[in-house]
């Protein structure tokens, strides 16, 4: 006998898990369509040079890659967005730019497994290539606040920070050779703490002073408002610059769609994947925070530049899926409390396999999710647990031509001789 065990940081998703999921995918997928978003598919395996460097040290330590049988050096991506830099490459001239795509798919990393954060995971991401001005990331970030919006989760905050803007103040302070362990050290504040990126901020500088004023910088923001944080931060660089305009131009459409509450400059937001050149981007929900971001990104000018000479500067999002529903589980989401696997269950006894066979058909086809209980020579206790295994909420039997209709929670009986009463009794 094989050992049926899973491996570590991998698992098995039972249907009261994956049904929440594919209702949160499906959802998510209208509204990423509702704004011109198309989908696209990569695959699984790339050629290793293809991913490898593209995310950092860290990143490339967590890659799962290895030689196939005919000898090449691969890898499994390790997100959707370096991949789509390469199906840019090479499709450029087949798509139309700008170019909106969605993309909910898995990935693979092999770090450190916790609550939400898997070796296998998947995410939905969105980007917006071949446009780099303020209304595109005005574009991605609407849509985030779309997406949420869909979901009915609304206590929750997006923290905005521009790299370009903290690349520009690590010139003024004259560290920006640096500027890459600088970021990555900052973007774990969250984990660590102030005092500890303070020192090891020291370690990279080797002088305080300009380590201090780092940290002066990413906690510019704490109690101030998105504009008086970017009116910080210009003081800090020394004047106003084309990153800053552009930060308070996208504040002023947040502003003019009624959204900007929900939007806040935080500095200290950095991402930790190196293609970030612009915008960035992290979301957290209020009542849940320390589970960590659950929607993230920023722009990547760069990133398809490593595999064509065409200009496609990006800009895009991605919601970890696994995460979020290990955050609205522990926060008791009604998100994740339905698990229904169809609408309405039918019961018939032996003989009656014919009219059974035809109503399920019919109210099928009348678009009700509807199951057929295919061993009715089963006793009534074992077909009724089989419906609340799969969170079903009604029954239908027949008597005497006629429909009856149970709720299985409340008991209530009801009978029809109309299939459409049946569905309007369901939904």
């Amino acid at each position: 006998m094989i050992d049926p065990i899973v491996l570590k940081g991998f698992r098995d998703s039972l249907p009261g898990e994956e049904i929440p999921k594919k209702n949160i995918e499906r959802k998510l997928e209208e509204v990423f369509e509702s704004f011109g978003f198309v989908p696209i598919d990569t695959p699984v395996l790339e050629y290793e040079s293809v991913l490898l460097g593209k995310g950092g040290g860290e990143t490339d330590k967590q890659i799962f890659h290895f030689e196939d049988n005919g000898g090449r050096k691969v890898a499994m991506r390790f997100d959707l967005t370096v991949p789509f830099a390469r199906f840019l490459a090479l499709h450029h001239a087949e798509l139309p730019i700008p170019f909106k795509r969605y993309h909910i798919a898995k990935a693979w990393r092999g770090e450190n497994p916790q609550k939400g954060r898997y070796r296998e995971f998947i995410q939905c991401d969105f980007d917006l290539v071949g446009v780099d001005n303020a209304e595109a990331d005005f574009e991605i970030l609407s849509l985030m606040y779309a997406s949420f919006n869909a979901l009915k989760i609304d206590n929750l905050k997006f923290h905005v920070a521009n790299r370009a803007l903290f690349n520009e103040f690590l010139e003024t302070i004259e560290v920006q050779d640096k500027s890459i362990e600088i970021l990555r050290t900052v973007d774990k504040l969250r984990k660590i703490g102030e005092e500890e990126v303070r020192r090891l901020l020291l370690e990279i500088t080797a002088d305080e002073n300009k380590s201090n004023k780092i940290v002066s910088f990413i906690t510019c923001g704490e109690n101030k408002d998105f504009i008086s944080t970017v009116d910080a931060i210009v003081s800090l660089i020394g004047g106003e610059t084309e990153n800053s305009l552009r930060m308070r131009k996208i504040y002023s459409y947040l502003k003019e769609t009624g959204i900007e509450k929900y939007y806040v400059y935080d500095p200290s937001i950095t991402r930790g994947l190196d293609y970030y050149t612009g915008i960035v981007y992290e979301t957290f929900l209020s009542d849940y925070e320390s589970i960590g971001s659950v929607c993230s990104g920023g722009r990547y000018n760069n990133l398809a530049s490593l595999y064509t000479k065409e200009v496609l500067p990006g800009v895009g999002a991605s919601i970890g899926l696994d995460r979020l529903l290990a955050a609205l589980t522990e926060l008791k989401s009604p998100l994740v409390k339905d698990t229904r696997s169809a609408d309405i269950l039918i019961l018939y006894k032996p003989q009656e396999e014919d009219i059974a066979i035809k109503c399920a058909f019919a109210l099928r086809m009348k678009g009700l999710k509807t199951d057929l209980y295919l061993l009715p020579q089963k006793k009534a206790k074992a077909q009724y647990e089989y419906a609340e295994r799969l969170s079903i909420p009604y029954a239908l039997t027949f008597k005497d031509g006629n429909f009856q209709i149970k709720n299985l929670s409340t008991r209530e009986m009801e009978e029809t001789s109309s299939l459409d009463k049946v569905v309007e009794l369901c939904r």
